[in-house]
């Protein structure tokens, strides 16, 4: 499942060692898993953190607690202390914990959530804002809800037109159009006033 190298299985067990017995092992999850915000976290387990429903890969010295919510986007992954010229680094590569690209052929809904979570909202974050899937019709009109620094914003109108419509349209052929869903009147802090 996860592959710890031994320079890494090593440093882990100088850190245990810092901790005075209470830790018990080291946890790591899954941030964000299945978003391309995602990470994983590592920490310090005690006793009392545990939910018994981790998975558990003995090490020699320790137990790597994995998080159960987050082992199938953990599965695969590889972690290892990198020798660098000014020291050394820890380093975690986790090919599944971003998700997978949903097929050609998979359902619409999962091929446009993925679009707004791996291209659409990243680059919307530079204004604060974001948008959310509110529907999609029988004709292949996606409905989106603008939140954030997009809710409000006076060029909203022309985010969903000259980008997130056109976008969809080229990466997904059944959509035949983007429609906004937000009463733009609520939103509180606008990106560019109305």
């Amino acid at each position: 499942m996860i592959q710890i190298s031994e320079s890494a299985q090593t440093h882990f067990r100088r850190l245990l060692q810092t901790q005075g017995g209470d830790a018990v092992g080291i946890r790591i999850s899954a941030v964000h898993p299945g978003t391309p915000r995602a990470d994983a976290r590592l920490e310090f387990a005690e006793q009392g953190d545990l939910l018994g429903d981790e998975w558990e890969v003995q090490c020699e010295g320790f137990v790597l607690y994995v998080d159960a919510a987050g082992a199938k986007f953990l599965d695969g992954a590889e972690i290892d202390i990198s020798a660098l010229p000014a020291g050394s680094q820890l380093t975690i590569r986790a090919p599944k914990i971003k998700g997978e690209v949903p097929a050609v052929d998979g359902p619409l809904v999962q091929r446009v959530q993925w679009l707004l979570d791996s291209e659409i909202n990243p680059q919307l974050v530079s204004h604060k804002g974001q948008v959310a899937l509110d529907s999609i019709d029988a004709d292949g009109v996606v409905y989106l809800r603008f939140g954030g620094g997009c809710h409000g914003c006076g060029m909203a109108d022309v985010t969903l037109k000259q980008g997130i419509e056109k976008t969809m349209m080229a990466r997904i052929p059944e959509i035949t159009g983007v429609r906004d869903a937000t009463d733009h009147s609520t939103g509180q802090a606008p990106y560019i006033p109305r």
